[in-house]
């Protein structure tokens, strides 16, 4: 089958490039002395899955128990819920996968979170891996890593029954941000972002340590970071017996303009692409043009993307990737993807364009399966195993 074959919208994944984005990954776990435990949440892929755990991938990261569930019946065997699990539904589902021999872990962050947890897997008889998720600075979930009495309390987590900490987890989803001012470019906001996280949870490790956390005396504490772009500038780093054991990017695979526009990559190093057809074309008063795609916001998705306009950017050519100038998609309804052109722009009715997409990761999940092509050859369909699986 050839990419014209496809009917669109389609969701296209270039080989090479995506085997270049998962070999660096990789190769830079293994520089920094780390386990790569990538998150599944961007592919939702049995058989991406498969080949990061080939390359030397330790463990997968999900977001949900279902798709934890999902990579469980596949039979992978050591899976983290990189989120606070709340609600005895999802407790007992987390129950039946660890009884079934999957090692389980997942986050917690607040007293009555614990709690509840500690019942439960109490009452079954069981002892849960938790990680006691970290706000290092994004203002999501976690306890602040610099507040001595969420310390103290993430240390007498060791005393509840049911449960057993393992490590401390953290999001640096600030790293989205971009530069802090004018003064800082787009590496240094990266390295910056990168620092604070890596240093943060390691301050956090000894705090836990003098606070006579188990884990954290016994030089067994597990510290899981995460994010596309503060992983891309990582270094690791000794702190008192300490270092980062763990990372857990997720976007990294397919890459799109949001990490384009954050300087993590080059478009040229987007695996991922929305393969659309041109239904609709005509010409404005002001001599400019517009024409429409039959991807609309179900597919290329209203995110937005750090220092770009528009949702997503219409490609000239693959080889070399190229931005077609003079377009801009400036406007999405559920099936439409508006575009607007400058008059010298050459497309008409039933052309086919690819797009990168401002955030891969919401774009797989409209999609049952994707397409894996060498050049114009589309050589396998891969199934989006975990699409819609959100609880």
């Amino acid at each position: 089958m050839m990419l014209n074959d496809l009917s669109t919208p389609a969701i296209i994944v270039d080989r090479q490039r995506l085997e270049a984005n998962l070999a660096d990954m990789q190769a830079l776990a293994e520089r920094e002395s780390v386990q790569l435990r990538p998150h599944t949440k961007t592919h939702k892929s049995i058989r991406m899955a498969r080949r990061q755990e080939a390359l030397g991938a330790a463990g997968l990261t999900v977001a949900k128990v279902a798709e934890a569930e999902v990579f469980a019946e596949a039979g992978f065997r050591d899976i983290r819920i990189a989120y606070a699990l709340v609600g005895r539904d999802k407790l007992e589902r987390v129950a039946r996968l660890m009884r079934s021999g999957v090692r389980m872990s997942f986050c917690v962050d607040t007293a009555s979170g614990a709690d509840a947890a500690s019942a439960f897997f109490a009452s079954q008889g069981l002892e849960a891996d938790v990680l006691i998720e970290m706000d290092i600075g994004y203002g999501r979930c976690g306890i602040r890593w610099d507040d001595p009495s969420s310390i103290r309390w993430a240390a007498s987590l060791d005393q509840k029954p049911g449960l057993h900490v393992v490590g401390i987890l953290t999001h640096a989803g600030h790293a989205y941000s971009g530069p802090q001012d004018a003064s800082e470019q787009l590496r240094e906001a990266l390295e910056r972002v990168s620092a604070e996280e890596r240093d943060r949870m390691l301050d956090t490790a000894i705090s836990l340590r003098d606070a006579g956390l188990e884990a954290a005396v016994a030089g067994t504490l597990e510290i899981s970071i995460g994010s596309t772009p503060s992983i891309s500038a990582f270094t690791n780093a000794e702190r008192q017996g300490f270092r980062i054991t763990e990372i857990r990017p997720g976007n990294y695979l397919y890459l799109d303009m949001t990490q384009v526009g954050l300087g993590v990559a080059p478009i040229d190093r987007c695996a991922l692409t929305v393969w659309t057809t041109v239904i609709s074309r005509h010409d404005n008063q002001d001599g400019s043009q517009r024409f429409f795609l039959d991807a609309g916001k179900k597919v290329l998705t209203s995110d937005g993307a750090y220092g770009a306009e528009g949702y997503g950017q219409i490609l000239a050519s693959m080889d070399p990737m190229r931005a077609l100038e003079g377009t801009l998609i400036n406007g999405l309804s559920e099936e439409h993807g508006w575009v607007r052109a400058a008059a010298d722009v050459e497309v008409a009715v039933g052309d086919r364009v690819r797009v990168v997409p401002n955030h891969a990761c919401v774009v797989v999940n409209t999609q049952s399966a994707l397409h894996l092509v060498d050049g114009n050859e589309v050589i396998e369909t891969i199934t989006v195993d975990g699409q819609s699986r959100v609880l």
